[in-house]
């Protein structure tokens, strides 16, 4: 027993291990010919990689980068966002999705998200355009789409460019495509923890248009087309190759772990329903979410989290903070009370452990521990 609660064994919060167990075989002969030939940037790697990426997603072009901010920032310069012009933003998001705005000049315009999803609310970003306005980012956030009918015809009236920030989505899908392919442009990372992952930092850029893909590889590599000649102020954000093998392998498992993370999301909402003192995540209708992660709310989250942790059982808050009311953004001056639902949500929000090889079991022990801890909180509550 730890803290009255049953200790069994661990269960982390995400678990890559069986994923590279999986690949292991795959990978390691490819990664021996190029420390033999050494071919660490761009080549045949990099360039199939692209290619696959491309066919999963139905878009025209694909181009590997160094991490999911600089695919971020290398899609807001392609369109020609700059110094002084707004993007809008959610509020509820990581950090990267406004920073790769500050970070080429422009200003992020934070707006609220809806109650049911804690995706972009489409009725805050009409409300939030101004004659500076440039761009709307929807996320698609913890596996699935944002509403990107309502933003695109809000878009379309404005004459705004939509980019997506697809980092936590890879695999999701509406009725419209997959995430990735819903717009002029859309970025992702492969941060080693999404649901297809490299084993270290990468990233892309995804888009249909030759002539915006062109700019953000010229970009992406010191400003040059051609060696040595430097067209544009650029930055150094190409892909490793030795990180394209890896995500190839993956790509070939990632329907399969979707599914499978979709069957754990299952079981979890089997076993919570009912369960007093959780709120569970909601599906808009028409998405097929991936569930990268599986979000729930409750009440006094942090105490429920710290009894989780002491049974033994990891979790993650995404996010705790607002951005905007970040230290980082402080300057901006937005006030308490500006985003009800992201401040309401910062509060509640608890991320339970979700990867694909997440067994029935450790489920089983992560749903005895939250409610246990619910029941605690409860009985505090009341006395």
């Amino acid at each position: 027993m730890t803290g009255g609660l049953p200790f069994l064994d661990a269960v982390p919060f995400v678990d890559l291990g069986a994923q590279q167990a999986e690949i292991v075989d795959e990978v390691l002969p490819v990664w021996r010919a190029q420390l033999e030939s050494a071919a660490f940037m761009g080549g045949p790697e990099v360039d199939a990689f692209e290619r696959e990426f491309a066919d999963y997603l139905g878009v025209r072009h694909v181009i590997g980068v160094s991490n999911g901010t600089d695919a971020l920032e290398l899609a807001y310069r392609a369109v020609g966002i700059g110094t002084g012009d707004e993007v809008i933003v959610p509020a509820n998001t990581f950090i990267a999705t406004a920073e790769a705005v500050s970070r080429i000049g422009a200003v992020p315009v934070f707006v609220d998200v809806d109650d049911d999803h804690l995706l972009l609310d489409p009725d805050a970003v009409a409300a939030a355009i101004t004659p500076r306005t440039r761009a709307i980012v929807p996320v698609h956030l913890f596996g699935q789409t944002a509403p990107m009918e309502q933003i695109a015809s809000i878009a379309r009236a404005h004459d705004l460019v939509v980019i997506e920030d697809a980092a936590q989505a890879q695999g999701a899908a509406s009725a419209a495509g997959r995430a990735g392919a819903l717009s002029r442009v859309a970025a992702t990372s492969f941060y080693p923890g999404k649901n297809l992952g490299a084993a270290g930092d990468a990233g892309a850029v995804m888009t249909d248009d030759a002539a915006l893909a062109a700019r953000v590889r010229t970009l992406g590599a010191h400003g040059s087309a051609v060696k040595y000649v430097h067209d544009v102020v650029g930055v150094n954000a190409r892909l490793d190759a030795v990180q394209a093998v890896v995500l190839r392998a993956k790509l070939r498992r990632l329907d399969g772990w979707n599914a499978m993370r979709r069957a754990a999301a299952a079981r979890y909402a089997a076993m919570l329903t009912g369960l007093d003192g959780v709120r569970l995540p909601a599906v808009r209708p028409g998405n097929d979410d991936v569930w990268h992660l599986f979000v729930v709310r409750v009440d006094d989250r942090d105490r429920v989290a710290a009894v989780l942790a002491a049974a033994g059982v990891g979790t993650g808050i995404h996010y705790p903070t607002p951005v905007p009311f970040t230290a980082a953004y402080a300057s901006l001056g937005y006030r308490r009370g500006q985003f009800p639902v992201a401040e309401a949500a910062a509060g509640r929000i608890l991320s339970l452990p979700m990867f694909p090889h997440l067994s029935e079991a450790q489920q089983e022990q992560v749903v005895g521990a939250l409610a246990g801890a619910l029941r605690r909180t409860t009985e505090r509550i009341a006395s």
